[in-house]
């Protein structure tokens, strides 16, 4: 059993302290991808420096320094889903709900306290994961993940985000992983690239108190056309 303390990132951790833990994290991730501490710990290490720096764009934002001083939560002890659900078809709430149900997964979990902003810029950003799928209309299969990605880098300029979509994209140059050809596969990646930078930072978005609205108006809100990308 591996001892978690020795994946714990130290506050102000120093460059190569992230890389080594980063480097410790990447051998034992895989199969286990959903583990909490792997994930948040992982996006942290290289991250470190995007997240410093997407907490210095949204200080201006009167409902992120809320945020910090909240914290709010998308975690699965914090919804409701079978409330969500009875909201009216075509709110988000009601979407978020099936969304879970239809893919036979459950909301985002951690184990890890929050030690200060950056940690709750990383937990933030791994929790907007699934409502994001939603409000960008990018499915759960892997062109979508892959997409999803690819719009988060764009938006955010999250590393690990882009890892993933190099990754994708090797094995799509290797046997056509995402279901598509490559030609389909790099302009869909690009589109999306391009739309996330097109659209305005999602992170200080209150998904918790729209779960009544339309995802159709948060989406017009959060995002850029997908059309006006192709």
């Amino acid at each position: 059993m591996v001892d978690t303390n020795t994946l714990t990132l130290p506050e102000n951790a120093s460059l190569f302290t992230r890389l080594r833990i980063a480097t410790k994290i990447l051998k034992l991730v895989k199969g286990n991808e959903g583990n909490p501490v792997y994930g948040q710990t992982l996006n942290a290490c290289l991250d470190y420096d995007v997240y410093e720096s997407l907490i210095q764009k949204l200080q201006h934002s009167e409902d992120w320094r809320r945020m910090l001083s909240k914290h709010p939560s998308l975690e699965a002890k914090d919804l409701d889903l079978a409330a969500l659900e009875r909201l009216p078809e075509g709110t988000l709430g009601h979407a978020y709900a099936r969304y879970y149900r239809d893919n036979k997964i459950t909301p985002f979990e951690t184990t890890l306290k929050l030690k200060n902003d950056i940690d709750f810029v990383a937990k933030r950003y791994r929790e907007t994961h699934d409502v994001m799928h939603l409000v960008t209309g990018y499915g759960t299969d892997v062109m979508g993940e892959i997409e999803l990605q690819a719009y988060v880098q764009g938006n955010l300029g999250i590393w690990t985000a882009a890892l993933i979509v190099l990754f994708g994209t090797l094995g799509q140059l290797k046997g056509r992983q995402a279901g598509v050809d490559t030609s389909e596969y790099l302009r869909r990646i690009w589109a999306a690239y391009r739309r996330g930078r097109a659209s305005p930072l999602f992170l200080d978005f209150w998904f918790e108190n729209h779960w009544e609205t339309p995802v159709a108006t948060v989406r017009a809100r959060l995002c850029a056309p997908a059309e006006l990308m192709n």
